[in-house]
């Protein structure tokens, strides 16, 4: 295998570690991502990396500047009432068609107990990121690797737009009860009232999460 072919084999699974970290809410919007620290964090030469950022770019997570280089990307509000959009559409028929019995179903119950304890301990980070795997696992529910692997780019992008938020707290405690109580009407074995009670949740969010974004706009006319 030439060097070329390692790095477009190693590319993908580069840039699928810095959509995770995306994800984790470790990289901000509009942050400025440096070469040289992240080949040393990663164990990778330069040359994958850039592959794995030229991937991410076009996946739109991430925005090239000439001359100044590769930054985290900003969403914008368009993007989020279209995240929204397909998670109504994914989520929701996902929770709709499942069985109780499911193997998911664990993870949710895992990602709820998690974000139980995050909040006790006050750390609200940690709640978003158990919040994100309590919807992957709703997605996982689905038993298709492709809407997972579609999932992974729309949770990236709303962990971006969560990550423009100052008040964490604001944005995830309402959140944690109301999983918990999808999780029991799930467990319960009644997936439509669960499908439904989502519904209502993620318009719920996007209200939020745009309440928010005009707040921000506002502030910087």
């Amino acid at each position: 295998m030439t060097k070329q072919d390692t790095t477009l084999t190693l590319a993908p699974r580069l840039a699928e570690q810095i959509r995770n970290k995306l994800i984790a809410g470790e990289l901000k919007p509009g942050q400025r991502l440096s070469e040289a620290s992240l080949s040393s964090d990663l164990d990778v030469s330069r040359n994958s990396l850039r592959e794995a950022f030229r991937l991410l770019t076009k996946e739109g997570l991430l925005r090239h500047e000439p001359n100044r280089g590769v930054f985290v990307a900003t969403p914008s509000i368009a993007s989020i009432i279209d995240i929204y959009r397909v998670r109504r559409v994914i989520e929701c028929r996902a929770l709709e068609q499942a069985y109780p019995q499911h193997p998911a179903v664990a993870r949710m119950r895992l990602a709820v107990d998690k974000a139980l304890e995050y909040r006790a301990a006050n750390d609200w980070v940690g709640v978003g990121s158990a919040n994100m795997a309590f919807h992957a696992a709703i997605v996982d529910l689905a038993d298709s690797a492709r809407l997972n692997a579609f999932y992974g780019q729309i949770a990236a992008e709303l962990r971006l737009s969560f990550g423009l938020l100052e008040d964490v707290e604001f944005l995830h405690a309402p959140y944690v009860d109301m999983n918990a109580a999808i999780l029991s009407q799930v467990e319960a074995g009644k997936m439509a009232e669960a499908a439904a009670a989502l519904e209502a949740y993620l318009a719920r969010s996007e209200r939020t999460v745009l309440a928010a974004f005009a707040r921000i706009a506002e502030a910087g006319a």
